[in-house]
């Protein structure tokens, strides 16, 4: 599928603070915890817990969580399809929808089961 500049703004506008609880239930559900959840987030984003909730407390956009983060370097090592869309074929120019399937994809990962280890990706020496 093609990201279009229309989904790419109906997500900039959604509330990071409304998706994470169903990021959360699904993990849960799943056998795994808020502070998993919590770690994926912030390897792929960088920040550390206090700037994650201080984002969820004030209801920001996935556009605002996406620009104050500093995306890990290994990020272009998430690849697969997510919702329907190749995350390595995501045009440059929707870099925060990229962003976010990304995250999802690594959130998906969590929730199916995958060691944490393989998920924080790593360069391979």
């Amino acid at each position: 599928m093609k990201v279009t500049v229309e989904k790419n703004e109906q997500v900039a506008n959604m509330i990071f603070a409304s998706i994470y609880p169903h990021y959360l239930n699904r993990l849960e559900k799943n056998g795994r915890t808020k502070e998993e959840l919590d770690q994926v987030i912030q390897w792929f984003t960088g920040f550390d817990q206090d700037a994650l909730q201080a984002l969820i407390d004030e209801k920001a956009t996935f556009g605002t969580f996406f620009q104050k983060a500093r995306i890990h370097p290994n990020a272009h090592l998430i690849k697969g399809v997510v919702c329907g869309y190749r995350i390595e074929e995501i045009e440059d120019e929707f870099e925060l929808y990229k962003q976010c399937r990304q995250m999802e994809k690594l959130i998906d990962e969590l929730a199916r089961g995958r060691k944490m280890e393989r998920i924080l990706r790593e360069e391979k020496k």
